[in-house]
């Protein structure tokens, strides 16, 4: 038997094959896919390549007969993790010190009709949250909300924040900011759209080349090395930059007096413990209508090259491939 799933191919090329059907091992479930979110991440496999079937932000039906979550909706907690290493027992199950194994990485993911998943990996829905919804609790919601987490207890909810890119991630961290109190918010963005929406949020717009303006609270989320040394410039002293952004190229930093002469902490926040999920699924929601806006087009498998260069290009925001029946919520 075989399931239709994307190969990236590299060079900006994707085709529709078949593929074997997952042979399930122990301890893992097969997940019938219904909705994976498109994720600026994967760009770097459109371009290189990839002999894994790519797609992290995965939400499906586990198809296990006899198993406790058969026909149950659930997302896909995308690193597998040992359980038992210092990481893991103190509940950081995102940075296991054993296994560097991220679905849709270095396994088989979410562009396609199904796969197996580790039990361990997944996160059971609530049926009050739709399937076009469900994504939005991963890198959208988890990922921006545990590092301003991390960070909300050196920086005062009245200071200044400065929110680069609005992209899924920024545009995530505005409504999470919020949610945690912070009041004072801008955002900068090259896109106007981007830029407009995030304003509708509730941000105010920064001009991408004002180097005067300081801020207390940094959020870099577009991973660009300019913006990175931009953040590190514009922190007001005993500061915080929280890189939330991903970028494969080697970062330099350049240790010019606005970086040497002050105090200031730079934080890396990478995905979201399983721990935060409980707390992921009440901000959703408490902002349910805010976030459904960041649902995008939905579309069918066929249709993911064209989508997926357009998604590259900047012209959406959040597509949700769509496979299987739709929910009824």
């Amino acid at each position: 038997m075989t399931i239709q799933a994307a190969r990236f191919l590299g060079n900006q090329s994707v085709s529709i094959q078949e593929w074997p059907l997952p042979v399930v091992a122990p301890g893992e479930v097969l997940l019938r896919v219904r909705r994976t979110a498109l994720c600026g991440s994967d760009i770097k496999l459109w371009n290189k390549g990839s002999t894994w079937i790519p797609g992290h932000e995965i939400f499906g039906v586990v198809d296990q007969p006899g198993h406790a979550l058969h026909g149950k909706r659930c997302l896909v907690f995308i690193p597998v993790h040992c359980g038992h290493c210092t990481s893991c027992l103190a509940g950081d199950t995102h940075l296991c010190e054993t296994d560097s194994v991220l679905v849709g990485w270095n396994r088989h993911g979410g562009y396609g009709e199904a796969l197996s998943v580790p039990e361990q990996c997944l996160l059971p829905v609530p049926d009050d949250i739709s399937d076009d919804l469900a994504p939005l609790l991963l890198d959208t919601i988890g990922t921006s909300a545990h590092g301003i987490r991390m960070a909300k207890p050196l920086v005062p909810a009245a200071c200044p924040v400065l929110v680069m890119g609005a992209g899924p991630i920024g545009l995530g961290a505005i409504l999470a900011l919020q949610d945690m109190g912070f009041t004072d918010i801008s955002v900068s963005d090259p896109r106007a759209s981007r830029l407009e929406l995030a304003m509708e949020f509730g941000a105010k717009a920064h001009a991408i080349d004002d180097m005067a303006t300081r801020f207390s609270f940094v959020l870099e989320c577009s991973g660009a090395h300019v913006a990175r040394n931009r953040a590190l410039h514009i922190v007001r002293p005993h500061g915080v930059v929280l890189l939330l952004g991903e970028n494969d190229n080697p970062w330099t930093i350049e240790e010019t007096k606005p970086i040497r002469r002050k105090d200031f902490i730079m934080m890396r926040s990478f995905y979201f413990p399983k721990s935060d999920f409980a707390q992921n699924i009440e901000l959703l929601r408490r902002h349910r209508p805010l976030y459904a806006r960041l649902k995008g087009q939905v579309f069918p498998l066929a249709e993911l090259p064209q989508m997926f260069a357009r998604f590259a290009a900047g012209e959406l925001i959040k597509p949700l491939l769509s496979v299987g029946r739709d929910s009824a919520l």
